[in-house]
């Protein structure tokens, strides 16, 4: 695959390095206050329009497919939203003792705490694990990292409640009316959506480096990286033997679905709900660039190991045939 080609596919990637490069440049512009006045364009605007485009694209005859899954799905919403975030506590108390920048930290703690992209739809269903991390996440929020945020929290569920279920339940109405026109005309809802979190994540880098407290070291990134690969690897390594047990009563189809969405985390839902729980906060982009590096380490390492999981499934699904077929009597 060409550099061009490469670039088209993951155009989003290269948009992030863009937009925090833009914001480097010139912070002015989106700084709170700012021409763009992100205050009302960005918490308002942008976060209900990426919520609405979802509403708009989410088909509920996939949520119907999805819910029947039920131990699927029960097995994904507890590993991600209990285990993971617990796990990544425990060993951030290990960390914490190192000269690891404190705010990178908690960044990595609000990757344990988000929810599943909607884009695991493209394993499982469009449907798995979206909806519960719009109330479960601002919770695992305010547990881990305490009352750090500078918004009330019955100020942040009201945000939350306008600018994502309202849009995203307007989204779904509207969707009823003209379900045969998106189904005909294919709209690129996830352009549209990616294109408005771009905007997000250059306002929030704009008032970073705007700030000349705020300083992150290399060192402390680099670590931040490699804690991200290994989490990801060990925690898709341990999502495969739990859901592979002779007792687990999972499919191959269902392992893949596992490794995949237990594992994955919602760059779309996460940096909008960074944003309103974490208001007016100056670390905000410190604590959003685990997120931001989580993003495409999920991407590569899925890219790189669909092949190996797809033979393993295959492989698999045919045993298991030759295992249900019944033995024809050899006649003497």
């Amino acid at each position: 695959m060409g550099l061009l080609e490469r670039l088209r596919k993951e155009w989003f990637i290269a948009g992030i390095v863009l937009v925090i490069a833009a914001a480097r440049l010139e912070p002015a512009v989106g700084v709170k206050g700012g021409p763009l006045k992100p205050e009302i364009t960005i918490t308002y605007i942008a976060v209900s329009a990426i919520f609405f485009n979802s509403g708009l694209s989410l088909k509920t005859e996939e949520l119907t497919s999805a819910l029947m899954h039920v131990r699927l799905h029960l097995f994904v919403q507890i590993f991600t939203l209990v285990f993971f975030p617990t796990a990544i506590w425990l060993f951030l108390q290990l960390l914490s003792i190192t000269p690891i920048n404190e705010w990178l930290l908690k960044g990595l703690q609000t990757v344990g705490c988000m929810p599943p992209p909607v884009s695991s739809a493209v394993i499982l269903t469009k449907a798995v694990g979206g909806n519960e991390g719009i109330v479960i996440t601002p919770l695992l929020l305010l547990l881990f990292l305490g009352s750090s945020s500078s918004v009330p929290f019955t100020s942040i569920f009201s945000q939350l409640f306008m600018t994502v279920v309202v849009p995203l339940i307007i989204g779904q109405i509207v969707r009823r009316y003209i379900k045969d026109w998106l189904e005909r005309k294919k709209p690129p809802f996830g352009t549209i959506s990616s294109c408005v979190l771009l905007m997000i994540i250059y306002t929030t880098f704009c008032d970073t480096f705007a700030n000349p407290n705020i300083d992150l070291d290399k060192f402390s990134l680099i670590i931040i990286v490699f804690i991200i690969f290994s989490v990801q690897m060990s925690f898709m390594f341990l999502t495969f033997l739990f859901s592979t047990r002779n007792d687990s009563g999972f499919t191959p189809a269902d392992t893949v679905a596992i490794i995949f969405c237990s594992t994955h985390k919602s760059l779309t839902l996460g940096i909008p709900m960074l944003k309103i729980v974490f208001a007016g906060y100056e670390h905000l982009s410190l604590i959003s660039v685990p997120l931001l590096i989580y993003h495409p380490a999920q991407i590569l390492l899925g890219s790189l190991l669909v092949p190996t999981i797809k033979s393993w499934m295959v492989s698999r699904q045919k045993a298991l045939k030759l295992t249900r077929q019944p033995k024809v009597p050899v006649k003497v």
